[in-house]
């Protein structure tokens, strides 16, 4: 099993550069960071996290400027979002981000999408929430057009283009491996749909985490992957995901300062060592 970090890095925490050599140098695996656009002053919608909403949710970067930085110094390490609002983005501009990041990474891309939850964020987009999961689907469907064909199409109800040429096309070929996230079964199915994978939050319990195993095992087949995101750092977690055979475990990371991280990061490592 490999083992990543799932966090947020904004203008107050450690830089994306320096986290991601600090992930490479303790072997870690992978590297997903979370997006906002902006977080609305109403806060009408509440954070699923309960009580007040962090502040980092309102000063992270773009996630895909910050994973070009961490790019540009690391090897190895796997570059994916965790997730991309894609619903609050155009497709076009969008598939050409993430083709553009797999190209300068040398083929490191994972794509990770999902609906959100701030209804007021989206909203601001243009974005009906009511019909969230149809946009996202016409714009997963319509990316892969742009990124696998050379003149590409897609006529739908919320995207909707004429014949087009758009490069780069990603190294990783026919496409970057799309991890769809969320608990819902709308979620799983977007998967079948659609991805290479179900990337949901990591459950606390091992009872809760083999539920969840054998339910990606029933609904998305021998071939679908699952990535357990946002998981504590604990050696029961860790061995509750790895006795269910999922191919990834990705640690919420809390921002902060660059020698706080970095403590954090050691611990973390000292507990995944038994597993590699």
């Amino acid at each position: 099993m490999k083992f990543g970090i799932c966090t947020f890095v904004t203008d107050e925490t450690i830089r994306p550069s320096t986290l991601a050599v600090a992930l490479e140098e303790r072997g870690f695996d992978s590297l997903f960071l979370a997006e906002h656009s902006h977080i609305p002053a109403s806060r009408e919608t509440p954070y699923p996290g309960g009580g007040e909403l962090p502040r980092y949710y309102y000063r992270t970067l773009d996630p895909f400027v910050a994973l070009t930085a961490a790019a540009t110094v690391t090897d190895r390490l796997r570059l994916g979002t965790g997730i991309a609002l894609a619903i609050q983005r155009d497709p076009i501009h969008l598939a050409k981000e993430v083709a553009s990041l797999d190209l300068v990474s040398g083929g490191r891309v994972s794509f990770g999408v999902g609906v959100g939850w701030n209804r007021e964020e989206m909203r601001d987009h243009g974005t009906d929430p009511r019909t969230r999961g149809a946009r996202l689907d016409e714009q997963l469907a319509a990316m892969t057009e742009l990124w696998t064909k050379d003149e590409a199409e897609f006529h739908g109800k919320f995207v909707d283009f004429g014949p087009a040429f758009a490069w780069p096309k990603p190294v990783q070929q026919p496409r970057p491996p799309i991890f769809v996230g969320g608990d819902s079964p709308a979620a799983l199915a977007r998967v079948a749909a659609h991805g290479d994978g179900w990337m949901p939050n990591a459950k606390r319990q091992p009872d809760e985490i083999r539920d969840q195993v054998a339910r990606a095992a029933e609904a998305l087949g021998p071939n679908a992957r699952l990535i357990g995101a946002f998981a504590r750092a604990t050696p029961e977690i860790v061995e509750a995901y790895q006795e269910g055979g999922a191919e990834e475990l990705d640690f919420v990371l809390v921002p902060g300062p660059t020698a706080d991280v970095q403590r954090t990061l050691d611990k973390i490592a000292t507990i995944i060592a038994p597993y590699r």
